[in-house]
């Protein structure tokens, strides 16, 4: 199909004046507590040959309902440089037949585990799938040094940034999962426009509380 009539919208920040952050993290690979399995067979495969072109039509396809927007300025190189680095790892999840999420995670230095990101495809979203992707994304990141990341030693802390932007639902989710909340920020945020595709989303997701007055700069 020609995209040759199709025009993206024009790029704009949306001042937020309160986004909360909370910094999650698992101190106990025992402290994982299994989710209920979905109706349908997930599997997950670790990608061994990282893709910058992949990362990022899943980092756009997952995040852009819920503002993950950080990465929209990076060039091809700066994906690259980023998802070739040894100490990073990336998981597909397929379910039916079609990719139904993805997780990065990160071994840092002293045994800190980042999940950098964890989430479904939209067509995934709300159907009991979000709990098993969580647990088997944290069970991943506890088999570190041995799985992937192998010359990086074992884990000793797993942990995550979530925020208010995220899906109403996922701290909850990392809660019964068995994360604990380390840190609590709140803040103003420039989030720019996660509507950069050749179709509209059904919703501004930038626009997650009406509580507040908010500003878009153009």
């Amino acid at each position: 199909m020609s995209e040759a009539g199709w025009r993206p919208p024009e790029t704009a920040r949306l001042r937020i004046p309160s986004v909360t952050e909370w910094e999650m993290e698992m101190l106990d690979s025992a402290d994982l507590r299994p989710a209920p399995l979905p109706g349908v067979e997930m599997t997950f495969t670790l990608a061994g040959l990282p893709s910058p072109d992949v990362s990022r039509a899943l980092y756009a396809t997952v995040g852009a309902r819920v503002c993950w927007t950080d990465r929209f300025p990076w060039t091809y190189e700066q994906w690259r440089a980023w998802v070739e680095r040894p100490e990073l790892a990336t998981w597909i999840a397929m379910a039916e037949g079609t990719i139904a999420g993805f997780f990065e995670i990160e071994a840092q230095p002293g045994g800190d585990t980042e999940i950098h990101l964890v989430g479904l495809t939209p067509a995934f979203v709300g159907r009991g799938y979000g709990g098993h992707l969580v647990e088997q994304c944290t069970r991943r990141a506890w088999q570190r040094g041995e799985l992937w990341a192998v010359s990086s030693g074992p884990a000793t802390r797993v942990w995550l940034r979530t925020s208010s932007l995220d899906h109403p639902n996922a701290i909850a989710n990392y809660r019964r999962r068995g994360f604990k909340v380390a840190a609590e920020s709140t803040a103003p945020k420039l989030v720019p426009d996660p509507r950069v595709a050749p179709w509209p989303l059904p919703r501004d997701p930038r626009a997650v509380s009406r509580r507040y007055e908010e500003e878009l700069i153009t």
